[in-house]
């Protein structure tokens, strides 16, 4: 492992950089969404997740994978729980894993952008992920190295396949836009 002093990607320093490969803490992890039902929003969480950061010397090399569980699906309603999971929406039985794995990271200002490829489904569109580095804790909890990042983007389930409720006489029922939001804490492996 090696630390950095300069991005050499934005000239500018990110204090900490540590060169490495992470795995999420899923006690300290959050991988949310938020969809248009009728006149509000519904929230929920995926509960069930794995991810790999590898960070490298160059921020710009670092690299992300993930796998999240569409059967974890938790919005605190049972019955819309049950749905979610089913073969209208998610068909978690046939496609148990939504998966992400990035293709680029660059520098936006003082926050970056991850772009990478999302399949849901069998069917993979490209993202764009807003990230905000919250830093690197050389100490941690228990004297570990973590590292932290909140991100959004936005989806549409349409681009996926996923059509229930959608409308077709201008009536909102569910919307197409789907709002991501990620907290992730990762600690480095030893």
């Amino acid at each position: 492992m090696s630390e950095t002093t300069a991005d050499p990607v934005g000239d500018a320093t990110i204090p900490g950089w540590i060169a490495g490969t992470w795995t999420v803490d899923a006690f300290h992890s959050v991988v949310g969404f938020s969809v248009r039902h009728l006149m509000s929003k519904v929230r929920g969480r995926f509960t069930e997740f794995t991810v790999q950061i590898v960070t490298k010397d160059d921020p710009a090399q670092s690299s992300v994978t993930a796998a999240i569980e569409m059967a974890s699906v938790e919005t605190g309603v049972t019955m819309r729980d049950d749905h979610l999971r089913s073969a209208e929406i998610f068909k978690a039985e046939e496609n148990p894993n939504m998966r992400f794995a990035s293709t680029g990271l660059r520098r936006d200002g003082e926050n970056w952008v991850l772009s990478g490829d999302i399949t849901i489904a069998e069917t993979t569109r490209p993202v764009d992920i807003e990230l905000e580095f919250l830093g690197i804790d050389p100490t941690g909890i228990q004297g570990e190295t973590r590292i932290g990042f909140s991100g959004k983007a936005t989806i549409k389930r349409s681009d996926f396949g996923i059509n229930f409720g959608l409308a077709d006489d201008g009536k909102i029922v569910i919307g197409d836009k789907v709002e991501v939001s990620l907290d992730i804490e990762g600690y480095l492996d030893a």
